[in-house]
This record gives C-alpha cells, sequence and structure tokens, in this order.
C-alpha cells in the first residue's frame, strides 16, 4: 500500500499493484484496475515513485536482480 493525498487534503492508502493509470490533466489522476480515478495532491512522478519504492519493499531480491544484471553487461 502507498499513501497518497485527495486534492481535498485527506490522506488514503492504495494498493500500489491496483494501479492501472496515472494521468496528468493538470491534476493527477491515479485510476484503478476496477476503474476508480481520484485526484491526489503528489504529481505523477511522486505517484510513480511511491509505487516502486513499495515493489522494492516486498520483492528486495528482484530489485537487487535487475542492478546486478545490468552491472554483468
Amino acid at each position: 500500500m502507498i499513501r497518497l493525498t485527495r486534492i481535498n487534503q485527506s490522506p488514503f492508502f492504495v494498493n500500489a499493484d491496483l494501479i492501472e493509470f496515472i494521468e496528468t490533466t493538470p491534476d493527477t489522476v491515479v485510476t484503478t484496475t476496477n476503474g476508480q480515478k481520484v485526484m491526489v495532491l503528489e504529481g505523477a512522478e511522486e505517484v510513480v515513485r511511491r509505487a516502486e519504492d513499495y515493489h522494492r519493499r516486498i520483492h528486495p531480491a528482484l530489485a537487487g536482480s535487475v542492478g546486478s544484471e545490468a552491472g554483468e553487461r
């Protein structure tokens, strides 16, 4: 889960695995796999960073293997 902030300043958590789209219209809109759309204060790049950080925390072996493969080439 990652923490985001709705436009009305209320924080909420979303399962990063359920994020399907992140759009800037000019507000950042997060769309989940079930079609729910939420406007958030964070920029699209920040939402992506948080989702990536989340995935690195829950799959540390995968994060390490990607870096080691790149270094071997």
